[in-house]
């Protein structure tokens, strides 16, 4: 078990059962930063996407006594983040459907460890390269496949797609990534044998 993440659940018992403030807080740290970036995805905006993590945030706290009911808190919060977002935008816009290739997601990290992987900083910058470059519901799905560590069951559930479609979207979004490590690799094997 990783020492820096915290027990999701034993957090979520405690806030469920004790009203802990410190274990919703500590929830709340643990989840912003995905969860920001996620709702930004919707609404483009840096102030309304911290007001839609703010408002799940609060209706768990209100709602915090079935908390320890729900069984996948990290789905039910990207869940209930997508639905505060599309709210926001119904509201401001008045639009009723929300296409998924408008959505958008600035990956902040690639869950590429460079130190595990020993790849060159090169290396690195193609493979981010290629994930930007990625189709917007293919790079989002992408993030929440290999950052979020969401399954592709649900990750479909939350998108509202079928389950193979979001491994034709990591299908693509691997191919085109091996191809530009796949590209590196052959030029760095040239370049060592070369300079042997």
């Amino acid at each position: 078990m990783n020492n820096n993440r915290p027990d999701i659940e034993l957090l979520q018992q405690k806030v469920a059962l004790f009203s802990d403030q410190q274990s919703y807080n500590e929830l709340f740290l643990h989840f912003y930063a995905s969860l920001q970036q996620f709702a930004y995805s919707y609404v483009k905006s840096r102030q309304l996407s911290e007001e839609v993590v703010s408002d799940v945030f609060i209706k768990i706290w209100e709602k915090r006594d079935i908390l320890h009911k729900i069984s996948n808190l990290k789905l039910y919060l990207f869940t209930s983040t997508r639905n505060t977002a599309i709210n926001y935008l119904k509201k401001q816009k008045g639009e009723q459907h929300i296409p998924a290739e408008d959505y958008w997601v600035e990956l902040n990290s690639v869950y590429f460890d460079p130190e595990k992987l020993m790849i060159t900083a090169e290396m690195l910058t193609k493979i981010q390269k290629a994930i930007q470059s990625l189709p917007p519901r293919c790079k989002m799905i992408f993030k929440l496949v290999k950052e979020e560590e969401l399954k592709y069951r649900e990750v479909a559930t939350l998108l509202d797609l079928s389950v193979k479609t979001v491994e034709n979207q990591m299908t693509l979004a691997l191919k085109r990534i091996s191809i530009e490590i796949g590209f590196n690799i052959k030029h760095s094997i040239s370049a060592t044998t070369r300079s042997i």
